[in-house]
C-alpha cells in the first residue's frame, strides 16, 4: 500500500530538480554572449573606427552576462550541497 512520500526525500528531490533549472542560467549565457560577439563583429566591420568603444562595451556586457551564469551555478551547487549534507 502507498505510505506517502518521505518529505526528506521529497525535499531532496525538489532540490535537484531546482539546481537542474538553476545550471540552465549557464545555457542563456552562453547564447547572449555569442550574439553580443557576433554583432560585435559586424559592427567593428562596418565602421572599424569605433573598435575600441564596441569592444569596451562587448566585454562589459559579456562580464555581466557571465556573471549570471556565475550566480546560477553557485545557485545549483547550494542546493545540492546543502540539501545533501543537511
Amino acid at each position: 500500500m502507498f505510505q506517502g512520500i518521505d518529505p526528506k526525500a521529497f525535499i531532496l528531490g525538489m532540490s535537484a530538480i531546482g539546481a537542474g533549472l538553476a545550471a540552465l542560467a549557464g545555457l542563456g549565457a552562453g547564447i547572449g554572449t555569442g550574439i553580443a560577439t557576433g554583432k560585435a563583429v559586424e559592427a567593428v566591420g562596418r565602421q572599424p573606427e569605433a573598435k575600441n568603444e564596441i569592444i569596451n562595451t562587448l566585454i562589459i556586457g559579456s562580464a555581466f552576462s557571465e556573471a549570471t551564469a556565475i550566480y546560477g551555478l553557485l545557485i545549483a551547487i547550494l542546493l545540492v550541497v546543502v540539501k545533501t549534507l543537511g
